[in-house]
């Protein structure tokens, strides 16, 4: 089989595995964790939270046993990025998984987002710009003049939830605070990093993570997940919206009833839409092509060499 290496990755809402091979992708999994809970008003980890993670790792390991994994790295995102206790956390994920573990900083974060978002993506004439949305933080990134600019923004699906929207019917009062979160957040974006104006009105849009997959889903109705249906999946401003109208009208409880709604997801994917349209807005994007690679598979692309 060759070299077999692990990529793992604990994010704010979710809890990662790609086991990879010089042949390509061995084995995903992914299970919805909140390890970002409370931590944008407590700055703390909490125990419960850590815990849940923490048992998913454990399962993961037996995984990468399994398929005789030789090395990996976990990475630690937004979450752990902005708690007090996050290098605790670390250590303790660490001793459970048996690879490297590291804190990414927004830039290391979108530099391999990218990285993976762009394997197997045709050449196009436009900038290509991913949005990562996270839990905690979503990325975003494009190559400009042969660098990669990059800016970590603080809106994640659980954050905005969290902080602005809530996660029930959305009235009109949640709707303005989320809409100005965002907007002030991308003001920032493109008040620091000069590209996105240039490039802004003339670009391919990626979008990767939870949010994007979980629409793309939706979109297609599916009631089992099937990669091919939802990796390169082309969705317009107008399914963006639909979707993000429709879920922001509905308890958490009713939007499990669509076929495609991701258990675990149901109480923030609006928040995550709010973002993604408020993104294809700023840049001028009609559509965002979704991609399943991300970065997980920047990192095994990396250890692989």
């Amino acid at each position: 089989m060759g070299d077999v290496v692990a990529a793992l990755d604990c994010g704010s809402n979710s809890t990662r595995l790609l086991v990879a091979g010089t042949e390509g992708a061995l084995e995903r999994q992914m299970r919805i964790t909140r390890l970002s809970e409370g931590v944008d008003a407590s700055a703390t980890l909490l125990e419960a939270a850590m815990q849940r993670s923490l048992d998913v790792l454990g399962e993961y390991r037996s995984t990468m046993d399994q398929l005789n994994v030789s090395r990996g790295l976990l990475v630690a995102t937004s979450a752990v990025r902005d708690a007090r206790n996050g290098e605790e956390f670390l250590a303790r994920a660490q001793r459970v998984v048996g690879v490297d573990a590291r804190i990414l900083d927004g830039h290391e974060e979108a530099k391999l987002s990218y990285q993976g978002a762009t394997i197997g993506l045709e050449p196009d004439p436009r900038s290509t710009l991913i949005v990562d949305i996270g839990g905690g933080s979503s990325e975003l990134a494009v190559l400009f003049d042969h660098e990669l600019a990059s800016y970590s923004m603080q809106l994640g699906c659980v954050r905005v939830t969290e902080r602005a929207l809530g996660s029930g019917v959305v009235d009109a009062e949640h709707d303005a605070a989320a809409r100005t979160m965002i907007e002030r957040e991308l003001d920032r974006a493109f008040t620091l990093v000069r590209a996105f104006a240039l490039v802004a009105r003339n670009v391919r849009l990626v979008g990767l993570a939870g949010t994007v997959a979980t629409l793309a889903q939706l979109d297609a109705g599916l009631t089992v997940y099937q990669r091919e249906l939802v990796h390169h999946r082309v969705l317009d401003r107008a399914c963006v919206e639909r979707w993000r109208s429709t879920l922001a009208g509905e308890a958490p409880q009713e939007r499990l009833s669509h076929p495609g709604m991701v258990k675990g997801r149901e109480d923030v994917l609006t928040a995550g839409l709010y973002v993604l349209e408020a993104v294809m807005d700023r840049f001028g994007a009609t559509e965002v092509l979704t991609s399943e690679s991300d970065i997980l598979d920047g990192i095994a692309q990396s250890l692989l060499g």
